[in-house]
């Protein structure tokens, strides 16, 4: 005798998590400052390892932005931006505007944001393909994706519509100008160390 058995199918969902419920996780040191997550699209996701060239390529950039802007703008370091109230990545460069207490009562927002920048060297296409969407659609004003592989600078900027309406691919020899911040230039030459 053979007996036929329904399967039943389980739909298993996904639990999504605010940035409130991401930070009550750290006060109850679920999630400890040490842990290297951000929360994308309501998921915890793990950073990748930072190597030495992703962290030469962090640290120049940190220098000449200050160089050129201290006292003027905030640079931020690896801290978190609040895009809404699912996604609260940590680029590793922001330039921030100017506030009196750094930012003490509540993380940077999308209209706090000059220019944002992602250093890649094994996270590129994650930082395009996931990270870069999220910030168009957060309107943040400008993007670098610094790819240290290439020696090569995508610059996103004039978000509508959830992407980004210019992007343009900067090399050796080019020049990098933000379009939200007319006085700041840099050349790829320099970012790069060359």
């Amino acid at each position: 005798m053979i007996e036929q058995v329904e399967s039943a199918t389980i739909q298993i969902q996904r639990r999504r998590f605010t940035v409130a419920e991401y930070h009550r996780m750290v006060e109850a040191s679920i999630l400890t400052e040490d842990d290297r997550v951000e929360l994308i699209d309501g998921e915890i996701r793990q950073m990748s390892p930072i190597d030495p060239v992703h962290a030469a390529g962090v640290k120049r950039l940190n220098q000449l932005l200050m160089n050129r802007l201290a006292n003027r703008f905030i640079i931020s370091v690896q801290d978190p931006i609040r895009l809404d109230d699912l996604n609260e990545p940590e680029p590793d460069l922001a330039i921030l505007r100017w506030h009196d207490d750094f930012y003490e009562q509540q993380h940077p927002t999308p209209g706090d944001v000059l220019v944002l920048i992602e250093v890649a060297n094994t996270s590129l296409v994650y930082d395009r393909t996931e990270k870069v969407p999220r910030y168009a659609a957060a309107g943040i004003a400008e993007v670098w994706l610094v790819n240290m592989a290439r020696r090569t600078i995508e610059q996103y900027a004039n978000p509508a519509n959830g992407q980004y309406l210019v992007k343009k691919v900067l090399s050796r020899g080019m020049t990098l100008e933000a379009t939200t911040l007319p006085d700041l230039a840099l050349t790829v030459n320099q970012i790069f160390g060359l």
